[in-house]
């Protein structure tokens, strides 16, 4: 029998996506629930649904006015979760449907140059199902307007579970809340694709999203969650592990302790591999064969962040940031394998801050980890000010590839580079824990 948890997170493979010619559309990857008639949630209407729930407008203008129109419904915060009514899981169950096999234009926006589906837009859709999923938690039926601004505070962990996203086959999101403190909320949601007459699991996600005022500047209470039956008691009960998991590791980061013991002999391996043995001196660094340096082992790029692109509170979409951030790291991956890499997991993505419409985004990938044929990508987003030239780090994402051959090592000159080495280590290692 599966372990509960939503029967998620089970083994991990690379995601590969297939070369075919697109002609006409084969009847197996249209699924029978998705045929016409059947009403059905769709992805292109979620984001629809969500400025309905906090009353946002799809104008500019108007998107401007009407979030300066949500400053009095702080009044309808509630004091403490006490005063709200408790909510089950089933309450926030959502189903959403992404028709690739039935919608020829929907699929070209999802469609990638080597004929596949761009995962970057598959993150875009999990971004906005978590905050509905979350709306659906909330729901209020006295409120003709959501009070709450509920935003993604990190993504705990997306896991692939299917070697191949078909282009031209039905996708299904589901999901719902399986943990909640008292001013966030963890979503888990599950995508499977229609294929050859059934559906099969692609991936698994975990979000976790927290709830402010309207004008998404101090934490609300949101409503509590009771468990039903042993595998919604589960799946609550690791939601507090995964709680007491992410706190364990801030308290270990690199940023803030030394590292341990193991850790420092890898690092001073590291060093003496790279010495030169013709010379006694500290200095002098010579590559070891088949490695490369950290140094030369990154990709930048920049985005100007302009309304199109901004969510329902008027900053940013995390969705957009989080595709960004994985077309980056991918392609970093590839130049730095020489062939197309696989996704075997996104892992810890932290939203230290939003972006604001209009900022100038940097955005840094660098290669800091390698092991056989996988590769940890590790991509840092910050907004700069032109004006002042100050730079605010907003995101830190971590990908992790896989190759049809072995890469090169990555070695790290500088102490700090030896800290990235580390850290994409870490996170490597987490990611084959949990396959």
């Amino acid at each position: 029998m599966l372990l509960p948890r939503f029967r998620f997170l089970r083994s991990v493979a690379s995601l590969t996506t297939r070369a075919f010619s697109l002609g006409p559309v084969s009847l197996q990857g249209k699924a029978p629930d998705m045929s016409e008639g059947n009403a059905h949630l769709l992805v292109s209407n979620v984001r629809n649904r969500l400025r309905e729930i906090v009353g946002a407008s799809t104008n500019w203008r108007d998107h401007q006015q009407a979030l300066a129109d949500r400053l009095s419904l702080s009044n309808q915060l509630a004091g403490s979760q006490d005063e709200l009514p408790v909510r089950r899981m089933k309450d926030s169950y959502i189903e959403v449907h992404l028709p690739l096999g039935t919608d020829p234009t929907l699929r070209e926006k999802y469609l990638n140059y080597h004929k596949g589906v761009r995962f970057g837009r598959i993150l875009e859709d999990l971004d906005s199902l978590a905050v509905l999923i979350c709306y659906s938690h909330t729901h209020n039926k006295a409120l003709q307007r959501s009070p709450l601004s509920i935003v993604t505070a990190l993504v705990d962990k997306i896991d692939m579970r299917k070697q191949v996203i078909h282009p031209d086959c039905d996708i299904k999101f589901t999901g719902h809340v399986t943990w909640v403190g008292k001013t966030s909320i963890e979503a888990k949601m599950h995508m499977s694709q229609y294929h050859d007459g059934a559906y099969t699991p692609v991936l698994d996600a975990t979000f976790v999203m927290v709830a402010r005022d309207p004008e998404n500047k101090r934490a609300a209470f949101v409503n509590p969650l009771k468990p039903e039956g042993p595998e919604e008691e589960e799946l609550f009960q690791q939601g507090e592990i995964n709680k007491t998991r992410r706190i364990e590791l801030s308290t270990a980061s690199l940023l803030k302790v030394a590292p341990t013991a193991e850790e420092r002999k890898i690092v001073h391996s590291l060093f003496l591999n790279t010495l030169d043995t013709k010379t006694v001196s500290f200095r002098s660094r010579v590559l070891p064969p088949n490695s490369v340096w950290m140094e030369d082992a990154k990709v930048k790029g920049l985005e100007i962040c302009h309304p199109q692109e901004r969510n329902i509170f008027n900053r940013i979409f995390g969705g957009f940031l989080m595709r960004k951030a994985y077309e980056l790291g991918w392609a970093n991956a590839c130049a730095y394998g020489g062939c197309r890499p696989n996704l075997v997991a996104v892992d810890d993505i932290l939203f230290q801050k939003p972006v604001e419409i209009g900022s100038l985004l940097l955005l840094s990938s660098q290669v800091c980890y390698t092991e056989g044929n996988y590769i940890q990508v590790r991509v840092h987003t910050e907004v700069l000010d032109p004006l002042t030239r100050h730079h605010n780090t907003t995101n830190v994402f971590h990908f992790t590839f896989v190759t049809d051959k072995d890469v090169p090592n990555i070695v790290p000159q500088s102490y700090g580079e030896s800290m990235l080495y580390l850290d994409g280590k870490r996170h490597f290692n987490q990611t084959l824990e949990s396959q």
